[in-house]
Order: structure tokens, then C-alpha cells, then sequence
């Protein structure tokens, strides 16, 4: 129990709202800042068109059974088990992703088939790559074969990141793909077990969006005696280079604190910071985040198509996936009219996409839907554009040591915790970013020693592993 420590928790989403909501429960005084103007963070959900809709696809799933047990926590029995489906659309065909052998091979035809099979063999013969200084395209290619790599892998990864994949490190590909292989596919097809733990094929979603979790943890918290701020944009943090001892807002205010909990970018939080050396700023520069557009469209229908997302790996089109929020459960939008789908686009800062205006987006969206077809003779009623700054933490090759001296030097500074997707810079899923919460919680309390910079790192080991159903938490099979 902590007992009359004041904590400010800078951002909102997963990891910050749980990471106060926990330490609200366990007694201390806790200060969220916000700079938006809802919870949530990128996992948060919105009203557009009459429709709940997220900010792109968000589904929950975790075999932890903590991080499972604060979910039904909060939302009790308010969630319904969605049954996943997901494709990638390449040269006008869809492929199920996960991908499954059969399938593949079906669509690709015998010819195609078998150069895949070619050089899914010889990939096998050369054997796995370097694993410190692999690449995205190393890592894949060992595992699939090159010719599969550039069907199903090498176009979306591109888009989504803006560099070539044999610049992006092995580490998206080892977070993100895990130990599934052409082998296990092949396997699969075959009838014996085996799969991919990732990518399940239901998943428990909230009945008000993604985003109602963390809005019922923001009424646990007020209801604990916490306080949370919007609009409160975080100018830096005060103290000394040991110690931390408050945060400093927009207009000079000054919020004292004996722990502070970052999650904003890790690279503005660092800029932020008394006395850092210039090795520290330096590592910091060369680390940088992609942001994402989202288009949305509003179309008149509904079931344009069954998956709750669609990989779009054509290179003719610069969107790199399709939400359709008609498929996520029952419950959401029942009722509503027409459909909402969300259409993603990456950038940086200094890239004319970026700066588009809404009627320039919205417009290369509607071109880009129609190419693809996914909804042929629909009307698109209308159309918003929401922007996500910073939101994917670029993993370019040799970011690990870049990010290495940025971490060391923040474990000599006391009083200061750095969690979530931004703020450990880390590609995080929702459960992810939860779990940094919950161990932040722990350590502040004194009751753990978890090495957060460890999470989502290798997130294969649990404590206690469980999964959820219709009926609450079971063991995980």
C-alpha cells in the first residue's frame, strides 16, 4: 500500500491510465495530464458520422493473467468476443493473414507456388541471419523465403515505415511475427497444432470501442480521489539530473511530485530533463517516430466487406490498411446508418501528406477505396481526417544502441519512470503498454522490481498465463 505519495502520470493512454488507476487503488494521490482532450491515447474511441470508431484497428488480447484481470476489472461483463478476421489484398486478391499455406498457395497459383516453395527451400538452406544486426528483410526472408517476403511482407512494412526494409531492424519482424514460419504454416495446413501466439482468432473488444476501458478507469480514478487534466501540455520536468521532482506545464505552472510516470515521447520527455549530457541528446536525435493519418470515410450500406482490417499491400495505393467498424462485434454501431471505414496513411513531419489538407485527403481516399474495390458501387456520404503525431516509434537499424544510452542514463535518475509505446519507445500492443503500467504501479509501491525496458522485449513469459472468454478468465490452452 503506498501511503500519502503524490504521483503525476503524464498522458492518458494504456499504460498511463492504468499505472494511475493502480496506484489510486493501492493509496496514493495521482495527477493525470493530458494534452488531449479524452482518454485513451491512440487506443482511445470516437463519435464521427453518428458512429463509435477507433483510431484504427485495436483489439485486446493477452495471456497474462494481470493484465487480464485488471481488463475484466473495470469493464465486468460489458465486452463481447469478436471472431477475428483479417486479409491482406495483393494484385486484387485476399490472403488470410495469419498466412495459411492452403490458402496462399490456392490464390498464388502453380507457377507462383512453386517459386515460393524455391525459395522458401533455399532460404532454409542458408539458415538464420545474424541476430545483431539483422534486418527487417533478413529476419523474414529466413523464415518465409524472398519471394513471399515480397508478396505478403516487403510492401505494407515500406509504407508504414518510409525506409526499406533492409534498413529497418529485426526487432519489428521478432515483436511482431514471433516464431511463425513458412514451416508452421505448412504444418498447420497439414492438420498438426502449432500456431502463431499473437495473432488469435477471437478477441475480447469493449461494447463502447477500444477506448471504454480506459474511460472507466478515468471514473475509478476521480472516484479514488485522483485528478485528471486536459489540454495540460507537459514544457518539462523539474528537479535536478538525480532527481525528479515535479513537472513543469505550458504558461510556467509547476506540479510537485515524489514520483512522476512519463508517457510522451520518449525523445521530448529527454529534451525536457535537467542537466543531460550531450551523449544523451545526441542518442535521442537519432531516434524518431512515424505519424499516421487517418481517413475516414463514411459510406452509405453496410457488409462492404467481413474483416475487421485489411492489409492493403499494393503498391499502386499509399494506404497500408482498412478499418471497417461495421465488424466489430453486435454491438457497436448497431443501429447506425451506412458504414465508417478508416483508411491509414504514414508519414513524417516534412512529408507533403502530413500537411494535406482534409478535402486533399479525403478525396485521395475515396480514389484509392474505388481502385481497390473493397466496397464497389457504395457512396461515400462523407469524409474527417484525424492526425496522430509520433505514434509509431521507428525501429531504423542500430536503433538499439541509440536507445541503449538513452536508458542507461535514465536509470541513474530517481523519481522518474518511463512507460508505453511513446514513452519507452517501444512498438507496443494495448496488453503491452498495460502490463508497463501495472509493473510501473508495483515498483512505486515497493512491491516489485520488474525491469520495465524489458517489456515487450521478450513478452512470451508470464507469471500466470490466462486468456479471455465469454465466460471470464481461463487458463490458456
Amino acid at each position: 500500500m503506498v501511503h500519502k505519495t503524490d504521483v503525476v502520470v503524464i498522458g492518458a493512454g494504456p499504460a498511463g491510465m492504468t499505472a494511475a488507476y493502480d496506484l489510486a487503488r493501492r493509496g496514493a494521490r495521482v495527477t493525470v495530464l493530458e494534452a488531449a482532450d479524452a482518454v485513451g491515447g491512440m487506443s482511445r474511441t470516437i463519435r464521427l458520422f453518428d458512429h463509435v470508431v477507433d483510431l484504427g484497428p485495436h483489439r485486446f488480447f493477452s495471456s497474462d493473467a494481470r493484465v487480464n484481470r485488471l481488463f475484466l476489472d473495470v469493464l465486468g461483463g460489458d465486452y463481447e468476443m469478436v471472431d477475428r478476421l483479417t486479409r491482406i489484398r495483393y494484385r486484387d486478391r485476399f490472403f488470410d493473414y495469419p498466412l495459411r499455406a492452403t490458402d496462399a498457395f490456392l490464390k498464388l497459383g502453380v507457377a507462383e507456388t512453386t517459386r515460393c516453395v524455391a525459395s522458401y527451400a533455399a532460404a532454409q538452406l542458408r539458415g538464420a541471419p545474424r541476430t545483431d544486426d539483422a534486418s527487417f528483410e533478413d529476419w523474414v526472408v529466413a523464415r518465409f523465403g524472398r519471394r513471399l517476403f515480397e508478396i505478403f511482407f516487403e510492401g505494407y512494412s515500406e509504407k508504414l515505415w518510409g525506409i526499406s526494409c533492409t534498413e529497418l531492424d529485426a526487432d519489428f519482424a521478432a515483436q511482431r511475427i514471433k516464431k511463425f514460419s513458412l514451416g508452421e504454416a505448412i504444418k498447420g495446413a497439414l492438420g498438426a497444432k502449432g500456431k502463431h501466439k499473437t495473432l488469435v482468432d477471437r478477441f475480447a473488444y469493449p461494447l463502447g470501442g477500444t477506448g471504454a476501458l480506459y474511460e472507466r478507469m478515468a471514473d475509478r480514478l476521480r472516484d479514488l480521489g485522483g485528478t485528471l487534466r486536459f489540454g495540460a501540455r507537459v514544457r518539462g520536468l523539474v528537479g535536478t539530473a538525480e532527481r525528479i521532482g515535479g513537472v513543469r506545464l505550458e504558461g510556467g505552472e509547476v506540479l510537485r511530485a515524489d514520483h512522476v510516470i512519463s508517457t510522451m515521447p520518449l525523445t521530448l520527455m529527454v529534451r525536457g530533463l535537467p542537466g543531460v549530457p550531450q551523449a544523451v541528446h545526441d542518442a535521442c536525435g537519432a531516434l524518431t517516430f512515424r505519424n499516421t493519418t487517418l481517413v475516414y470515410l463514411h459510406l452509405d450500406g453496410e457488409g462492404h466487406f467481413p474483416d475487421q482490417w485489411v492489409y492493403v499491400n499494393d503498391p499502386e495505393v499509399r494506404t497500408g490498411r482498412i478499418t471497417n467498424f461495421r465488424n466489430w462485434g453486435k454491438h457497436l454501431n448497431a443501429g447506425a446508418d451506412g458504414t465508417v471505414l478508416a483508411l491509414e496513411y504514414w508519414s513524417q513531419d516534412d512529408d507533403a501528406l502530413w500537411r494535406a489538407d482534409e478535402g486533399e485527403l479525403v478525396a485521395l481516399a475515396t480514389r484509392e477505396l474505388a481502385s481497390i474495390g473493397l466496397a464497389p458501387g457504395a457512396t461515400v456520404r462523407g469524409g474527417r481526417v484525424v492526425r496522430v503525431p509520433r505514434c509509431y516509434p521507428l525501429y531504423r537499424r542500430g536503433y538499439r544502441d541509440h536507445l541503449q544510452v538513452v536508458t542507461e542514463h535514465l536509470r541513474t535518475v530517481e523519481g522518474l519512470t518511463a512507460i508505453g509505446r511513446y514513452g519507452a519507445f517501444k512498438y507496443n500492443n494495448q496488453d503491452h503498454s498495460i502490463l508497463m503500467g501495472l509493473l510501473a504501479a508495483e515498483r512505486i509501491a515497493g512491491d516489485g522490481r520488474a525491469d520495465l525496458w524489458a517489456v515487450n522485449t521478450d513478452y512470451e513469459t508470464y507469471q500466470e498465463s490466462a486468456v479471455i472468454d465469454e465466460t471470464g478468465l481461463v487458463a490458456a490452452r
